[in-house]
């Protein structure tokens, strides 16, 4: 996979389709690498007449990191949030919004259809708002507004998420990645553990790297939230949510579509906090339509 510098960092990244057809540039979300966008799934994006682009945020996969800002303490910048002090942060998600853009600018894209998945539904919101002219769709999947209250997760996802291995061993953070992913996953679809261990083996082999994690968390905490600014956006805009999705859940779908002008929900049944095989085929369907959809009304 190749790499290019963006926004002043040096990004991984890797496409497919025609380079002539209409960029979808896919933003992953919190310390998820970007091969969390299955390749079958790109495939059948770029099947349908489109330049499919995904990569690596910062800290995380083969991205730049960002070692020199040292591991921030969560449980002082939760404590601290609760308070109503904003934590200080390596970066925040309007940066990784910027590398967004900026990786559009490298690869000689004026515009996109911008589709990001929970923390990048938020970093593609941001875009959305930071970058109008490179956006020629918002897609924002199982993601929220940042207002209070909203999108919140359930008590058991909320330990998943925070829960860590019992070491950093290869066996041990696959074992806990598939035990996270029951927590989390689409409870009407049964994971296949052999091929999930294979697949969270090939992520790890490929960057595993905590020390971002925390980085990436308190970025989330140090961005303001959306929601009194989401007005502003004038793309045509997506919102795909599921309805079993316990980390956050769907009232934070919900509340995106009031907040962005003309935006239209599709709430998926069956479906939590991943991308289940099952759903691909009505995911790319829905994706694809409102991208040729937004074209011809363009």
């Amino acid at each position: 996979m190749p790499q290019i510098t963006a926004n002043g960092i040096t990004i991984e990244y890797d496409e497919r389709g025609n380079p002539n057809d209409p960029a979808l540039l896919l933003i992953m979300g919190y310390t998820a690498q970007m091969v969390a966008w299955p390749a079958t799934f790109c495939d059948m994006l770029a099947a349908e007449g489109y330049r499919v682009i995904r990569f690596d945020n910062r800290d995380v996969g083969l991205t730049q990191k960002f070692e020199e800002f040292g591991v921030p303490n969560l449980q002082e910048a939760i404590a601290g949030m609760a308070k109503g002090n904003v934590p200080d942060s390596a970066y925040t998600l309007e940066d990784m919004a910027d590398d967004a853009a900026g990786l559009l600018d490298a690869l000689g894209i004026s515009a996109a259809h911008i589709m990001g998945a929970s923390m990048g539904g938020m970093i593609a919101q941001l875009f959305a708002l930071r970058h109008p002219q490179k956006t020629l769709s918002l897609i924002s999947v199982m993601s929220s507004t940042g207002r209070p209250g909203v999108g919140q997760p359930t008590p058991e996802a909320a330990a998943a998420l925070f829960a860590a291995p019992a070491s950093t061993s290869r066996e041990d953070v696959v074992e806990h990645a598939l035990k996270t992913s029951k927590v989390l996953g689409s409870p009407a679809n049964e994971i296949d553990e052999d091929k999930f261990r294979e697949l969270s083996g090939m992520v790890y082999d490929r960057g595993y790297y905590p020390q971002g994690i925390p980085r990436q968390y308190v970025a989330i905490l140090a961005t303001p939230p959306r929601h009194d600014r989401l007005h502003e956006i004038t793309a045509p805009t997506l919102v795909i949510h599921g309805a079993d999705d316990a980390l956050i859940q769907p009232d934070g779908g919900e509340d995106t579509a009031k907040s962005i002008p003309g935006a239209v929900l599709e709430i998926v049944e069956g479906m939590g906090h991943d991308l289940p095989p099952q759903r691909w085929q009505q995911l790319v369907d829905l994706i694809t339509g409102h991208a040729k959809g937004s074209a011809a009304a363009a």
